[in-house]
């Protein structure tokens, strides 16, 4: 099974000002394609190479691991935002409230992780098997499907999705992320 980048639900251009169409340019553009490319490659003439994206990454380990789970941790980020970003869907707002007190909880303590984490990684909003929603983070290309969960929401915490815009001040960048959020797939992957 050749892996193909993903489409933009959105123009390149749309997500600004919080996310330039020179980030999308290079994050979305360069470094996504690199990792296709690379998983194309390393996956050739092995049993992985019949696989599918997700099958790849709960079994694989090592660069094919890594590169499978960098393409599907962008698709998903990038199919995550939205240049018209709406209101909390009530399922969702409930969901929330259940699970971490309030949505601000929720976004607090994601917030908190995700400024804090030590080094390049991806901060998630998982659903467990019981449907109770944790906020979990994941160093370099780790994926919360490894480890039976659902992902429901993710952001990029490698310096590669900042840097253009927001330098190191990542920070601002997840300040940002929160205007970038399509609500109503977020709400859409619970179970």
């Amino acid at each position: 099974m050749k892996h193909s980048m993903p489409g933009l639900p959105y123009a390149m251009e749309a997500l600004a000002p919080y996310m330039s169409q020179e980030t999308m340019e290079y994050h979305y553009g360069k470094h996504l394609q690199t990792y296709v490319d690379n998983l194309n490659k390393l996956v050739a003439g092995t049993p992985f190479e019949r696989m599918t994206l997700d099958d790849i990454v709960c079994r694989a380990d090592g660069a094919i691991f890594n590169n499978a789970a960098q393409v599907w941790n962008h698709t998903f980020f990038f199919d995550t935002l939205t240049p018209r970003q709406t209101g909390m869907p009530d399922k969702l707002v409930r969901k929330l409230a259940e699970d971490f007190g309030s949505p601000e909880a929720f976004r607090q303590e994601f917030t908190q992780k995700a400024v804090s984490w030590f080094g390049s990684g991806w901060v998630w909003l998982a659903e467990d098997a019981d449907k109770m929603l944790h906020v979990v983070t994941e160093p370099n290309a780790g994926n919360p499907l490894v480890g039976g969960l659902k992902p429901v929401l993710t952001i990029d915490v490698w310096e590669h999705a900042y840097y253009i815009d927001y330098r190191n001040r990542r920070a601002a960048f997840v300040e940002a992320f929160w205007h970038l959020v399509d609500w109503e797939k977020v709400a859409s992957r619970l179970s």
